[in-house]
C-alpha cells in the first residue's frame, strides 16, 4: 500500500476539497459538508476515509452514477458513496457498518479513484 500527504484543504461552497499528493501525483477529492458531518458523527479519522477513497478493498455500484468504496476495520467497514462531477470525485457522504451487513468478498472494482 502506498502512503499519501494531504496537500491542502480548501473550503468552498459546498464542502471541503483536498488536494491529496500520491506517488508524486496530485488528486483532489471533495468532501461535502453531509459527509463532513457523517464522519464527526461515525467518529471516522479523515485519514481513513481517504485510505479507503485511495485504496478499498472493494468497489461497488451505486445508485445512479454514484460507486461506494468499501474497507474493512476489524469487524466494521467504512463505507464511502461517491460520484464524479467535472472529473474529481465528490464524497456523498460515509458510514461505518459492521462489515458482515454489506461486505461481498473483497477484490471487486467497478471504480477506482488511484
Amino acid at each position: 500500500m502506498y502512503k499519501f500527504n494531504i496537500k491542502s484543504s480548501k473550503k468552498i461552497t459546498n464542502g471541503i476539497l483536498f488536494s491529496i499528493i500520491i506517488q508524486r501525483k496530485e488528486i483532489e477529492l471533495l468532501f461535502t459538508h453531509h459527509a463532513i458531518q457523517r464522519i464527526k458523527e461515525w467518529n471516522i479519522k479523515r485519514e481513513n476515509v481517504i485510505n479507503t477513497l485511495l485504496f478499498p478493498d472493494e468497489v461497488l455500484v451505486g445508485h445512479g452514477d454514484r460507486f461506494i468504496a468499501q474497507k474493512i476495520y476489524g469487524k466494521h467497514i467504512v463505507r464511502c458513496v461517491y460520484e464524479y462531477k467535472n472529473n474529481v470525485p465528490v464524497i456523498i457522504t460515509v458510514y461505518f457498518p459492521y462489515k458482515e451487513r454489506y461486505f461481498e468478498g473483497g477484490g471487486q472494482y467497478a471504480n477506482k479513484i488511484f
